[in-house]
């Protein structure tokens, strides 16, 4: 009987199931959206039971779509948008709406706390402190919910990211792996434990964590009555390191961009812990006994920026329409866009930067927001490039994600960068990330090596832009920047 894997993708506006077969081909998918909270400005929830609802519902129709029964799938691989706080019993019931990773009510917690832990948390878990991370998510949840505290004390409470919960839903197993426990900022990614310093800054009790394991083994298996089969859930890793192994970025110096709701851009570091000013310090993942580490870039609003132009104003009815828009022009004349709705990430770490639009003019059309949305993912991941090479040789760039379906986007990011971009055959790397994790441990792939014989490119942006034109669009960027910082404090919102 043909074995697949089935990965689960769980981002932050949908979920996904797709089924891969032994060459990596995508056989079926299952999506769904899920409904986004906004209890105040600067607050994003997601209701867990959602999520679950909309993943369970993704599952079957991805099984029935393959024509694959439960019994056929040799593993799960999950894959998770990372930071996202839940907390739920141990029935299972969530406790409150899981705190989104984009959600910034703790930014004036963070900003005490980093004054004078910044140094420590920096050098234990890589991470610059921001409330983009799940362990001032978590302090909040514990001191601002009624009993909560006096339940986590008692060990009632279960603490996770979303891949944690789902894998709880799926086996009962409480545990999540290295990459996504390298993104809470309690973890120390040298001593590879929870961190008693961290948790007593936070003020956390250890008896909410989940156990920390390996980015592939076996974690569990899938409860008969809810699918139909006891699968093993062998499989896990936060999103943007999942991407990175689906892009079979398993040497130090090879660098991946996924273009989703945000941007997020990793360089493999192998086995050494790199630290930068201005870029994240993570854990790609756990795979047989040794860890794999990554700088990594996190743009916090990129694809959310195109979906604002959908929904927000209503200027496109589809992201697909951008690229048409932004070609009628041939320059953004002057109209820069800085997506900073949450603030601004990496290199900039500003929790209180805002959206701004500027060189607007009585010309000023749709296709002029639509270039200039385009062209600021683009120069956003120059940002970060640029920093990463100082500690990194970058030679090309391979890209995933929705995004990169736009061939204007890819052509004015190899330009902006001035190195090629490489898109890849298979562009759900970030599922097949999660997926190739799953069958390395029960053995349905044999090696890297194997796994990486798969990788194919698609297409290849060369760079074409002169110097003196890409460093003027470029220095103009830098400056709407600048303007956009510190906004939040300026208004006093």
């Amino acid at each position: 009987m043909e074995q697949f894997i089935l990965s689960l993708d769980e981002g932050t506006t949908s979920v996904r199931a797709i089924v891969f077969d032994r060459e990596s081909n995508v056989l079926s998918v299952g999506q769904y959206e899920f409904p986004q909270h906004y209890p105040k400005p600067g607050w994003v929830e997601h209701n867990p039971e959602e999520i679950w609802d909309a993943q369970f519902r993704a599952i079957k129709t991805a099984l029935e779509r393959a024509k694959v029964e439960p019994s056929q799938i040799a593993a799960i691989g999950v894959t998770n948008q990372r930071e996202t706080t839940i907390v739920w019993d141990r029935s299972g019931k969530p406790l409150h709406n899981a705190i989104v990773w984009q959600c910034r009510r703790t930014a004036e917690m963070v900003e005490e706390i980093k004054r004078e832990y910044g140094d420590v948390i920096k050098e234990k878990t890589g991470l610059v402190p921001d409330a983009y991370f799940s362990a001032s998510k978590l302090k909040w949840l514990l001191d601002n919910v009624p009993g909560l505290r006096e339940k986590a004390e008692r060990g009632e409470v279960l603490f996770g990211t979303v891949d944690t919960f789902l894998i709880y839903r799926l086996t009962g197993e409480h545990v999540t792996d290295y990459s996504n426990a390298s993104r809470t900022m309690l973890f120390n990614i040298r001593r590879l434990k929870w961190d008693d310093e961290l948790l007593e800054i936070f003020n956390i009790p250890e008896e909410v964590l989940p156990e920390v394991r390996e980015s592939s083994e076996v974690y569990g298996y899938t409860k008969r009555e809810l699918i139909g089969a006891e699968i093993p859930v062998s499989g896990d890793a936060g999103d943007q390191q999942a991407a990175l192994f689906g892009q079979a970025g398993f040497e130090a110096g090879m660098v991946k961009a996924t273009y989703g709701t945000g941007s997020f851009i990793l360089a493999n570091t192998g086995k050494t812990v790199r630290y930068s000013d201005n870029l994240l310090t993570t854990i790609a993942w756990g795979l047989n006994g040794k860890v794999t580490y990554a700088l990594e870039g996190s743009v916090f609003i990129t694809g959310a920026a195109v979906q604002w132009l959908r929904d927000g104003i209503r200027i496109i009815k589809s992201a697909s329409e951008t690229e048409e828009l932004a070609r009628k022009l041939e320059s953004n004349e002057g109209v820069y866009f800085v997506p900073a709705f949450v603030g601004l990430g990496a290199p900039y770490w500003d929790q209180f930067a805002r959206g701004l639009i500027i060189g607007i003019t009585r010309g000023t059309g749709r296709e002029h927001l639509a270039r200039a949305t385009l062209e600021a993912i683009a120069y956003l991941t120059r940002d970060v490039v640029e920093e990463m090479e100082r500690l990194v040789g970058i030679k090309e760039l391979r890209v995933d994600g929705g995004a990169t379906a736009n061939d204007f986007l890819m052509e004015f990011q190899a330009d902006i960068l001035n190195r090629r971009v490489v898109r890849p055959v298979v562009k759900e790397t970030t599922a097949l990330g999660a997926a190739y994790l799953a069958g390395l441990a029960v053995d349905y792939w044999g090696s890297l090596e194997e796994i990486r014989s798969l990788w194919k490119a698609e297409r290849v942006f060369e760079p074409t832009m002169d110097k003196e034109t890409r460093e003027r669009l470029y220095h103009g960027w830098k400056e709407a920047v600048k303007r956009a910082m510190g906004w939040a404090k300026v208004v006093g919102v």
